[in-house]
Protein backbone atom coordinates (compact mmCIF):
# COMPACT_ATOMS: atom_id res chain seq x y z
CA UNK A 1 0.00 0.00 0.00
CA UNK A 2 1.39 3.28 -1.00
CA UNK A 3 2.06 6.02 2.41
CA UNK A 4 2.78 9.65 2.29
CA UNK A 5 4.30 10.35 5.44
CA UNK A 6 4.69 13.86 7.01
CA UNK A 7 7.90 14.03 9.96
CA UNK A 8 8.29 17.04 12.12
CA UNK A 9 11.03 15.36 13.82
CA UNK A 10 14.68 16.58 12.57
CA UNK A 11 16.45 13.36 12.49
CA UNK A 12 13.93 10.36 11.36
CA UNK A 13 15.39 6.98 12.09
CA UNK A 14 15.79 4.81 9.17
CA UNK A 15 12.84 2.74 8.46
CA UNK A 16 13.67 -0.93 9.63
CA UNK A 17 11.32 -2.63 8.13
CA UNK A 18 10.53 -4.50 4.32
CA UNK A 19 9.58 -0.79 2.16
CA UNK A 20 9.80 0.48 -1.21
CA UNK A 21 11.07 4.14 -1.22
CA UNK A 22 9.18 5.75 -4.08
CA UNK A 23 10.05 9.84 -3.44
CA UNK A 24 11.95 11.35 -0.19
CA UNK A 25 12.64 14.83 0.92
CA UNK A 26 13.35 17.39 3.67
CA UNK A 27 13.87 21.13 4.04
CA UNK A 28 16.36 21.48 1.59
CA UNK A 29 14.42 20.74 -1.02
CA UNK A 30 12.89 23.88 -2.21
CA UNK A 31 9.79 22.22 -3.47
CA UNK A 32 8.62 21.02 0.00
CA UNK A 33 7.51 24.30 1.00
CA UNK A 34 5.11 24.82 -2.07
CA UNK A 35 3.68 21.25 -1.64
CA UNK A 36 3.36 21.47 1.87
CA UNK A 37 1.39 24.74 1.43
CA UNK A 38 -0.73 22.39 -1.35
CA UNK A 39 -1.32 20.31 1.21
CA UNK A 40 -2.71 22.72 3.76
CA UNK A 41 -5.14 23.74 1.33
CA UNK A 42 -6.21 19.81 0.69
CA UNK A 43 -7.18 19.63 4.23
CA UNK A 44 -9.09 23.01 4.47
CA UNK A 45 -10.54 22.39 0.73
CA UNK A 46 -9.16 25.10 -1.05
CA UNK A 47 -11.06 27.57 2.29
CA UNK A 48 -14.04 25.80 1.53
CA UNK A 49 -14.11 24.29 5.69
CA UNK A 50 -14.35 26.27 8.45
CA UNK A 51 -11.19 25.75 10.86
CA UNK A 52 -11.59 23.39 13.40
CA UNK A 53 -9.22 22.66 16.79
CA UNK A 54 -8.73 19.26 14.54
CA UNK A 55 -8.15 21.03 11.47
CA UNK A 56 -5.95 23.64 13.19
CA UNK A 57 -3.70 21.03 14.80
CA UNK A 58 -3.22 19.27 11.37
CA UNK A 59 -2.07 22.93 9.79
CA UNK A 60 0.14 23.59 12.40
CA UNK A 61 1.72 20.10 12.09
CA UNK A 62 2.34 20.75 8.14
CA UNK A 63 3.94 23.96 8.92
CA UNK A 64 6.84 21.97 11.24
CA UNK A 65 7.34 18.75 8.78
CA UNK A 66 11.11 18.40 7.89
CA UNK A 67 10.86 15.01 6.04
CA UNK A 68 8.09 14.07 3.40
CA UNK A 69 8.16 10.22 2.71
CA UNK A 70 6.68 8.46 -0.50
CA UNK A 71 6.86 5.19 0.58
CA UNK A 72 4.80 1.72 -0.59
CA UNK A 73 4.33 -0.90 2.48
CA UNK A 74 3.23 -4.25 2.49
CA UNK A 75 0.11 -5.15 4.69
CA UNK A 76 1.70 -7.30 7.05
CA UNK A 77 4.15 -4.40 8.13
CA UNK A 78 1.20 -2.31 8.82
CA UNK A 79 2.09 -1.94 13.01
CA UNK A 80 5.67 -1.76 12.26
CA UNK A 81 4.82 1.78 9.93
CA UNK A 82 2.37 3.12 12.28
CA UNK A 83 5.33 2.47 15.45
CA UNK A 84 7.73 4.36 12.80
CA UNK A 85 5.03 7.01 12.46
CA UNK A 86 4.95 7.95 15.95
CA UNK A 87 8.42 7.97 16.64
CA UNK A 88 9.07 10.51 14.29
CA UNK A 89 5.73 12.43 14.56
CA UNK A 90 4.21 11.79 11.33
CA UNK A 91 0.96 12.04 10.02
CA UNK A 92 -0.40 9.88 6.94
CA UNK A 93 -1.57 10.65 4.10
CA UNK A 94 -3.36 7.08 2.46
CA UNK A 95 -4.38 6.33 -1.22
CA UNK A 96 -8.34 6.89 -0.33
CA UNK A 97 -7.74 10.44 0.54
CA UNK A 98 -7.63 10.34 4.41
CA UNK A 99 -5.32 11.95 6.61
CA UNK A 100 -4.61 9.77 9.43
CA UNK A 101 -2.33 9.73 12.33
CA UNK A 102 -0.04 7.29 13.15
CA UNK A 103 -2.53 4.71 14.51
CA UNK A 104 -4.47 4.67 11.38
CA UNK A 105 -7.18 7.17 13.00
CA UNK A 106 -8.68 9.96 10.15
CA UNK A 107 -7.66 13.37 11.07
CA UNK A 108 -9.19 14.69 8.16
CA UNK A 109 -11.72 13.14 5.89
CA UNK A 110 -11.55 13.01 2.54
CA UNK A 111 -15.33 13.66 2.11
CA UNK A 112 -16.19 15.55 5.06
CA UNK A 113 -13.33 16.40 6.49
CA UNK A 114 -14.12 15.72 9.66
CA UNK A 115 -12.22 13.52 12.57
CA UNK A 116 -12.61 9.86 13.27
CA UNK A 117 -14.00 10.07 17.20
CA UNK A 118 -10.86 9.85 19.23
CA UNK A 119 -8.61 10.69 16.73
CA UNK A 120 -5.94 13.00 18.02
CA UNK A 121 -3.09 14.98 16.57
CA UNK A 122 0.60 13.18 17.61
CA UNK A 123 2.74 14.91 19.46
CA UNK A 124 6.41 14.38 20.68
CA UNK A 125 6.28 12.73 24.26
CA UNK A 126 8.85 15.22 25.59
CA UNK A 127 5.98 18.10 24.10
CA UNK A 128 3.75 16.53 26.02
CA UNK A 129 5.79 16.16 29.09
CA UNK A 130 6.39 19.77 28.96
CA UNK A 131 3.18 21.42 28.50
CA UNK A 132 1.97 19.02 31.33
CA UNK A 133 4.38 20.88 33.52
CA UNK A 134 3.66 23.98 32.48
CA UNK A 135 -0.14 23.36 33.26
CA UNK A 136 0.75 22.20 36.84
CA UNK A 137 3.02 25.17 37.73
CA UNK A 138 0.87 27.73 36.56
CA UNK A 139 -2.31 25.95 38.30
CA UNK A 140 -0.32 26.45 42.08
CA UNK A 141 0.18 30.31 40.76
CA UNK A 142 -3.42 30.58 40.04
CA UNK A 143 -3.46 31.02 36.51
CA UNK A 144 -5.63 28.11 34.67
CA UNK A 145 -5.48 26.92 31.00
CA UNK A 146 -7.35 24.83 28.71
CA UNK A 147 -6.00 21.65 28.39
CA UNK A 148 -7.15 21.70 24.82
CA UNK A 149 -4.16 24.63 24.28
CA UNK A 150 -1.75 21.97 22.12
CA UNK A 151 1.84 21.31 22.92
CA UNK A 152 4.61 23.71 21.70
CA UNK A 153 7.15 22.50 19.53
CA UNK A 154 9.56 19.89 20.83
CA UNK A 155 13.34 19.28 21.47
CA UNK A 156 13.70 16.86 18.68
CA UNK A 157 11.91 19.30 15.92
CA UNK A 158 13.34 22.53 16.94
CA UNK A 159 15.72 24.14 15.45
CA UNK A 160 17.12 27.67 17.03
CA UNK A 161 18.07 30.59 15.64
CA UNK A 162 21.77 30.70 15.45
CA UNK A 163 23.70 32.56 18.64
CA UNK A 164 25.23 35.10 16.34
CA UNK A 165 22.40 35.95 14.59
CA UNK A 166 20.38 36.47 18.23
CA UNK A 167 22.90 38.92 19.09
CA UNK A 168 22.51 40.69 16.17
CA UNK A 169 18.54 41.11 16.63
CA UNK A 170 19.82 42.07 20.53
CA UNK A 171 21.94 44.85 19.09
CA UNK A 172 18.85 45.95 16.76
CA UNK A 173 16.52 45.70 19.38
CA UNK A 174 18.63 47.75 21.45
CA UNK A 175 19.34 50.44 18.99
CA UNK A 176 15.71 51.09 18.72
CA UNK A 177 14.53 50.82 21.96
CA UNK A 178 17.00 53.77 23.09
CA UNK A 179 16.21 55.86 20.24
CA UNK A 180 12.55 55.62 21.23
CA UNK A 181 13.28 56.03 25.04
CA UNK A 182 15.45 59.10 24.35
CA UNK A 183 12.11 60.65 22.25
CA UNK A 184 10.37 59.78 25.18
CA UNK A 185 12.11 61.15 27.72
CA UNK A 186 15.19 62.99 26.88
CA UNK A 187 14.61 66.01 24.46
CA UNK A 188 16.79 66.84 22.18
CA UNK A 189 16.59 62.62 21.24
CA UNK A 190 20.02 60.88 20.44
CA UNK A 191 20.72 61.19 16.95
CA UNK A 192 20.56 57.76 15.05
CA UNK A 193 24.57 58.14 13.40
CA UNK A 194 25.32 58.29 17.82
CA UNK A 195 23.48 54.73 18.23
CA UNK A 196 25.13 53.41 15.16
CA UNK A 197 28.47 54.68 16.18
CA UNK A 198 28.14 52.84 19.61
CA UNK A 199 26.50 49.79 18.11
CA UNK A 200 27.66 49.43 13.93
CA UNK A 201 26.71 45.90 14.06
CA UNK A 202 22.97 47.02 14.82
CA UNK A 203 22.46 48.38 11.59
CA UNK A 204 22.70 45.45 8.93
CA UNK A 205 20.67 43.31 11.52
CA UNK A 206 17.73 45.63 11.24
CA UNK A 207 14.62 45.09 10.22
CA UNK A 208 12.67 46.96 7.18
CA UNK A 209 10.61 48.60 10.23
CA UNK A 210 13.49 49.34 12.21
CA UNK A 211 15.40 50.79 9.79
CA UNK A 212 12.74 52.98 8.88
CA UNK A 213 11.51 54.28 12.64
CA UNK A 214 15.74 54.46 13.26
CA UNK A 215 15.69 57.22 10.92
CA UNK A 216 11.91 58.75 10.88
CA UNK A 217 12.65 62.55 12.63
CA UNK A 218 9.18 62.14 13.39
CA UNK A 219 7.66 59.22 14.48
CA UNK A 220 4.26 58.59 15.44
CA UNK A 221 3.60 58.24 19.47
CA UNK A 222 2.64 54.41 18.93
CA UNK A 223 5.71 54.07 16.94
CA UNK A 224 7.51 55.06 19.64
CA UNK A 225 5.94 53.37 21.91
CA UNK A 226 6.19 50.01 20.65
CA UNK A 227 9.82 50.31 20.47
CA UNK A 228 10.54 51.32 24.00
CA UNK A 229 8.52 48.13 24.41
CA UNK A 230 11.42 46.15 22.65
CA UNK A 231 13.41 46.29 25.82
CA UNK A 232 11.40 43.63 27.09
CA UNK A 233 11.96 41.47 23.93
CA UNK A 234 15.67 42.45 24.37
CA UNK A 235 15.78 40.90 27.61
CA UNK A 236 14.12 37.71 27.11
CA UNK A 237 16.80 37.57 24.13
CA UNK A 238 19.81 38.45 26.19
CA UNK A 239 18.69 35.87 28.63
CA UNK A 240 18.59 33.09 26.15
CA UNK A 241 22.27 34.28 25.18
CA UNK A 242 23.19 34.18 29.23
CA UNK A 243 23.82 38.17 29.27
CA UNK A 244 21.44 38.30 31.92
CA UNK A 245 21.49 35.43 34.69
CA UNK A 246 17.67 35.09 34.83
CA UNK A 247 14.17 35.65 33.38
CA UNK A 248 12.01 36.96 35.91
CA UNK A 249 7.91 35.55 36.19
CA UNK A 250 6.39 38.27 33.78
CA UNK A 251 5.07 40.30 36.91
CA UNK A 252 7.13 43.81 36.06
CA UNK A 253 8.56 45.70 33.51
CA UNK A 254 12.95 44.47 32.78
CA UNK A 255 15.45 46.61 34.76
CA UNK A 256 16.23 48.45 31.60
CA UNK A 257 19.37 50.06 33.17
CA UNK A 258 20.42 46.93 34.01
CA UNK A 259 19.98 45.48 30.65
CA UNK A 260 21.86 48.18 29.07
CA UNK A 261 24.85 48.03 30.69
CA UNK A 262 24.90 44.47 30.30
CA UNK A 263 24.79 45.42 26.54
CA UNK A 264 27.66 48.21 26.64
CA UNK A 265 29.52 46.05 29.18
CA UNK A 266 31.01 43.99 25.97
CA UNK A 267 31.86 45.95 22.41
CA UNK A 268 28.98 44.44 20.42
CA UNK A 269 31.45 42.61 18.07
CA UNK A 270 32.69 40.65 20.98
CA UNK A 271 28.87 40.05 21.81
CA UNK A 272 28.31 38.12 19.04
CA UNK A 273 31.67 36.49 18.73
CA UNK A 274 30.96 35.44 22.43
CA UNK A 275 26.92 34.50 21.87
CA UNK A 276 25.89 31.03 23.23
CA UNK A 277 22.23 29.55 23.38
CA UNK A 278 21.11 28.43 27.15
CA UNK A 279 20.40 24.32 26.40
CA UNK A 280 17.28 24.01 24.26
CA UNK A 281 15.02 22.59 27.24
CA UNK A 282 15.29 26.10 28.86
CA UNK A 283 14.17 27.85 26.21
CA UNK A 284 11.24 25.44 25.36
CA UNK A 285 10.40 25.22 28.94
CA UNK A 286 10.35 29.64 28.49
CA UNK A 287 8.26 29.38 25.35
CA UNK A 288 5.64 26.76 26.96
CA UNK A 289 4.87 28.81 29.74
CA UNK A 290 4.34 32.23 27.95
CA UNK A 291 2.42 30.74 25.45
CA UNK A 292 0.10 29.91 28.27
CA UNK A 293 0.08 32.61 30.11
CA UNK A 294 -0.51 34.66 26.87
CA UNK A 295 -4.04 32.73 26.32
CA UNK A 296 -4.80 33.50 30.10
CA UNK A 297 -3.87 37.35 29.59
CA UNK A 298 -5.87 37.43 26.16
CA UNK A 299 -8.71 35.39 27.64
CA UNK A 300 -9.11 37.98 30.76
CA UNK A 301 -8.85 41.24 28.13
CA UNK A 302 -11.61 39.51 26.35
CA UNK A 303 -13.77 38.40 28.79
CA UNK A 304 -12.68 40.34 32.14
CA UNK A 305 -10.72 39.45 35.18
CA UNK A 306 -7.13 38.92 35.83
CA UNK A 307 -5.11 35.94 34.79
CA UNK A 308 -3.15 36.19 38.23
CA UNK A 309 -1.90 38.85 40.24
CA UNK A 310 0.61 41.15 38.91
CA UNK A 311 1.23 39.53 35.38
CA UNK A 312 2.35 42.25 32.96
CA UNK A 313 0.09 41.61 29.37
CA UNK A 314 3.00 43.64 27.76
CA UNK A 315 5.49 41.70 28.86
CA UNK A 316 4.12 38.64 28.06
CA UNK A 317 3.65 39.68 24.44
CA UNK A 318 7.18 40.42 23.88
CA UNK A 319 8.05 37.79 25.47
CA UNK A 320 6.16 35.30 23.39
CA UNK A 321 6.65 37.13 20.45
CA UNK A 322 10.63 36.81 20.77
CA UNK A 323 10.45 33.28 21.79
CA UNK A 324 8.36 32.60 19.06
CA UNK A 325 11.29 34.49 16.74
CA UNK A 326 14.05 32.44 18.06
CA UNK A 327 12.86 29.22 17.63
CA UNK A 328 11.51 30.02 14.25
CA UNK A 329 7.88 29.92 14.52
CA UNK A 330 6.07 29.87 10.63
CA UNK A 331 9.86 30.56 10.12
CA UNK A 332 9.00 34.64 10.30
CA UNK A 333 11.27 37.13 10.43
CA UNK A 334 11.09 39.72 13.01
CA UNK A 335 8.41 42.06 11.63
CA UNK A 336 6.16 38.83 10.60
CA UNK A 337 5.96 37.31 14.28
CA UNK A 338 2.75 35.89 15.22
CA UNK A 339 1.69 35.17 18.74
CA UNK A 340 -1.26 33.47 18.39
CA UNK A 341 -2.89 31.45 21.14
Amino acid sequence: MLYNLYATRRDPPALSFAHTVLGRRDRSDPDLAAHLNGFIGFVMDRGRRPMTAMRYGVMRHIERVRHHLSVEVDDANGAALSAWALEVNAIVFTRDGAVRGPDGAILVDPVTGDPAPGAQIPYLADALRRKTATERDLAALGIHVPPSLPPIVSDMEVELRAASEVADRCLALFACALRAETLATSPPPMPPAEILARLPRAKPAMSPRERAFLHDEQPGDQDVIDHVWCYESLALLAWSLCLVPELPFPTSLCDVPGLAKAMLARQDVAIAREARLRPTEEILDALDRHYRIHWAVTEARVNGGAPAPDVEPGVVVERHRALNWLTRFEDAEWDEVDTPT
